[in-house]
């Protein structure tokens, strides 16, 4: 280890810029959330947990804008009676 650096041109900032589709916020979570996406990522061998609570995200999303349970059972048991009947 050296015993001055010579930091005077040094930046500021993210040393890999934010990918434009990425937006930097700030969000408080659940210390026990946050374990367990870690925790996660550490099973699986690296990789960004931020990356994963996205990902979870979008599943949520997903399932929240597929049609309702109700809805899908209904059409289906209309096409099965018009088929038999």
């Amino acid at each position: 280890m050296k015993t001055h650096y010579d930091l005077s041109k040094a930046q500021r900032g993210a040393v890999v810029p934010a990918a434009p589709t990425k937006a930097r916020i700030t969000i408080r979570l659940d210390e026990d959330i946050l374990a367990w996406f870690r925790n996660q990522v550490n099973e699986i061998g690296g990789g960004n947990y931020q990356s994963l609570i996205n990902e979870a995200l979008r599943v949520y999303i997903g399932q929240r804008t597929e049609a309702p349970l109700e809805e899908t059972l209904r059409r289906v048991i209309r096409e099965e009676m018009q088929r038999v009947g």
